[in-house]
């Protein structure tokens, strides 16, 4: 059976995106990695993303990114609040590539959308050139519901929230995403 995708750490994560600020389309690469980081998206999500589904009718990047049923696993659209860094990259990019309104988020070398495959390849090749072992494109999305369900107790949310923001059907399957923490867990039973 193998090894979920790694979770990674907050240095690590600030790591990834000194690295890909380097590479030949930074600020694409930028994005492809806030999207898996800061969204929680799956490759074939950040791969499907289109300008419509990221702007307001006047042409600025919204506050929330509808996740299309096109582009969602087993086409549950939903929506999802913009973290301001993704938000600040979004805005970069958009102005780089002349304000468009249409067409694809992540674009190929053509210019076309680029596709799932080359998402997960993406990722791999990058994690390979920090020697990061055990990342895959699910990484940046199981790095997002292992936060978002510490966080919960500080935001006022429940698991339930932190399932529609993953869009999962089912509560148990945001639940095999999450990483315990063993440090959390003695200090929990310290409290008891």
């Amino acid at each position: 059976m193998p090894h979920p995708a790694r979770v990674l750490e907050h240095a690590d994560v600030r790591r990834l995106i000194r690295h890909v600020r380097s590479h030949r389309h930074a600020s694409r690469d930028h994005v492809v990695v806030l999207l898996s980081f800061k969204a929680g998206l799956r490759a074939c999500e950040i791969a499907g993303l289109t300008w419509p589904m990221v702007l307001t009718p006047s042409g600025r990047v919204a506050q929330q990114l509808l996740v299309a049923g096109s582009i969602a696993k087993n086409g549950h659209a939903r929506r999802l609040p913009v973290h301001r860094e993704l938000e600040a990259a979004l805005s970069r990019l958009h102005i780089e590539q002349d304000r468009p309104r249409d067409g694809p988020v992540v674009r190929s070398e053509r210019g076309a959308h680029m596709r799932a495959r080359s998402i997960v390849n993406w990722f791999a090749a990058t994690y390979a050139a920090l020697g990061l072992d055990g990342c895959s494109s699910h990484s940046g999305r199981r790095t997002f519901i292992t936060r978002s369900a510490r966080l919960l107790a500080r935001s006022g949310g429940s698991l339930r929230d932190v399932q529609e923001l993953a869009g999962h059907r089912q509560l148990t399957t945001t639940e095999r995403y999450i990483q315990g923490d063993r440090a959390a867990q003695r200090r929990l039973i310290h409290l008891v």
